[in-house]
Order: structure tokens, then C-alpha cells, then sequence
């Protein structure tokens, strides 16, 4: 199994799935910025935002 197999499997779980996705990357970085300090707020938004915009992108395939 390459990566191509792996990347096209996340594509087929996440069809049609993607606002309960974002969802739950909300409901992760909350958690883990109830963990860590100011400063890595920043960093952990600037994620979270990328991983959505991801999303959109795919939602529109």
C-alpha cells in the first residue's frame, strides 16, 4: 500500500464528511490549547486553519 492508497482512503472517509471534520479539529484544538501555553495558541490555530482550508478545497472535487 503506497501513499497514493492511503491519500485516496482519507478522501473516501472524509466524502460528504467534512463539516463533522472541521467540527472535530474545533473540538481538538480546544483540548490542546487547554494543555499548553499562550504561544502555542497561535501556532495551533495557524493548523487548524490550514487543515480546513484543506477541507473546503476538497469539498469542492
Amino acid at each position: 500500500m503506497g501513499i497514493d492508497d492511503l491519500v485516496n482512503k482519507a478522501r473516501s472517509a472524509l466524502d460528504g464528511r467534512e463539516d463533522q471534520a472541521q467540527d472535530a479539529l474545533d473540538k481538538a484544538a480546544d483540548a490542546l490549547k487547554s494543555r499548553t501555553d499562550t504561544p502555542t495558541d497561535a501556532t495551533i490555530d495557524s493548523v487548524v486553519d490550514k487543515a480546513k482550508d484543506f477541507l473546503e478545497d476538497e469539498k469542492k472535487r
